[in-house]
C-alpha cells in the first residue's frame, strides 16, 4: 500500500464528502477510491469512515486522524516546494486575516518585521471577528483561536489558549480571593453580553473530574459585547474578567492581574494557522507559517507582547 497515496485519498474523500467527487478529481473509477479506503482502514485496524447510500460520515477517530494526515501532506509538499525552489526568494502579495483583538496583539506587530526580512513580498492583513471564507475572498491563511468547526482547511496548531479568571490586586484586596467556581456569585463579574460569545457561561473543570467541564453563568453591574472593553475594566479594577490568556499573559506577569481559581481553569483550546488545501503552498506563505511559529513557540513573547509598542526597525 502507497501509504502516502492512501493518505492523500482519505483527506480527499473526507473534504469534498463523497467517493464519486474524489475518484473525479483523480480520474478514477470510484471502485478505486474505495478499495484504496479499505485498506488503509485495514492497515491502521480502526474505522474512518462511515460510508452509507447518501452520505460519508467521519468516526472520532477518523476526525483526529483527518487533521494529522493533513499537516503531513502539507509538511511533504513543502519539503519538496524547498527542494525545487532552491535560493529562489519570496515574493507576490500575501493576504493574511485573524479576529480582531488577538490580530492587533499578536499578528499585527510581526508583520512589519516579516515584511523586513522578505522585503519582495507585499502584505495584507484583515482583522475580522467574522469567520471569513479564505478561498471564496482570496485568502492565503488565517489565525483562528479556539476549537475549529469541520472543514476542508489544513490547520496547524501554534499554542495553547487557556483561559483565566482575572482581577486587579486591588479589586481582590477589596473583595477578597474566590476559593472555587461558586464563588463568583459574590463578586461583580465582567462579562459578555447576551449577544456575544460565550453563550454557556464561563468554563471551569472540577479538581476530581479533570476531564469533565462544566459552565457557570456569574452576573455583575457591568457586561459588554466587546471584550477588550471588559479587558480594560478589569485593569480598572471593576471587576474579574474571563479572559484568554493571549490577551492578560502580559498583565499577570507584569503584576497589573493576578490570576484566581487557576485549579479550576478548562482545558485549553488552540491558537491555528488555517490555509485552504492545495498541493504546493506558495514560499511566501509557508515563511510567513514558520514566521508565527518561531515566536508564537516562544513562552516570552506572550509574556512580553502587548506591553510594548510596535517600532519600526
Amino acid at each position: 500500500m502507497d501509504k502516502l497515496k492512501a493518505f492523500d485519498t482519505f483527506v480527499s474523500v473526507a473534504t469534498k464528502g463523497s467517493l464519486t467527487a474524489a475518484a473525479r478529481g483523480e480520474g478514477v473509477a470510484p471502485a478505486i477510491i474505495g478499495r484504496r479506503l479499505d485498506a488503509l482502514e485495514e492497515h491502521l485496524g480502526v474505522k474512518l469512515l462511515v460510508r452509507t447510500t447518501r452520505r460519508i460520515t467521519l468516526t472520532h477517530e477518523g476526525s483526529a486522524f483527518l487533521e494529522d494526515c493533513q499537516r503531513l501532506l502539507s509538511d511533504v509538499a513543502n519539503a519538496e516546494a524547498s527542494v525545487s525552489a532552491g535560493g529562489v526568494k519570496a515574493s507576490g502579495h500575501l493576504r493574511i486575516t485573524a479576529p480582531a483583538g488577538f490580530g492587533r496583539r499578536h499578528v499585527a506587530p510581526l508583520v512589519p518585521k516579516f515584511r523586513a526580512q522578505h522585503p519582495d513580498v507585499t502584505i495584507s492583513l484583515n482583522l475580522s471577528d467574522r469567520v471569513v471564507d479564505l478561498a471564496g475572498e482570496g485568502f492565503d491563511c488565517a489565525v483562528r483561536v479556539g476549537d475549529l468547526p469541520d472543514s476542508s482547511l489544513v490547520s496547524v496548531r501554534m499554542a495553547d489558549n487557556r483561559r483565566l479568571c482575572v482581577a486587579t490586586p486591588a479589586y481582590l484586596a477589596r473583595r477578597g480571593v474566590p476559593q472555587q467556581p461558586a464563588d463568583l456569585l459574590q463578586h461583580d463579574c465582567l462579562t459578555l453580553s447576551s449577544d456575544a460569545s460565550q453563550t454557556r457561561g464561563w468554563a471551569f473543570r472540577t479538581p476530581d473530574k479533570p476531564h469533565e467541564v462544566m459552565h457557570l453563568r456569574p452576573g455583575g453591574p457591568l457586561d459588554c459585547s466587546d471584550g477588550q472593553v471588559l479587558h480594560d475594566w478589569c485593569l480598572a479594577g471593576y471587576g474579574i474578567a474571563w479572559r484568554s490568556t493571549w490577551e492578560v499573559e502580559a498583565e499577570i506577569q507584569a503584576g497589573q492581574l493576578v490570576a484566581v481559581l487557576e485549579d479550576y481553569a478548562a482545558p485549553p483550546n488552540g491558537i491555528y494557522v488555517v490555509f485552504p488545501q492545495r498541493k504546493h503552498l506558495p514560499l511566501r506563505v509557508r515563511l510567513w507559517i514558520d514566521h508565527l511559529k518561531l515566536h508564537y513557540s516562544n513562552a516570552e513573547f506572550w509574556q512580553r507582547v502587548g506591553l510594548e509598542p510596535m517600532k519600526k526597525a
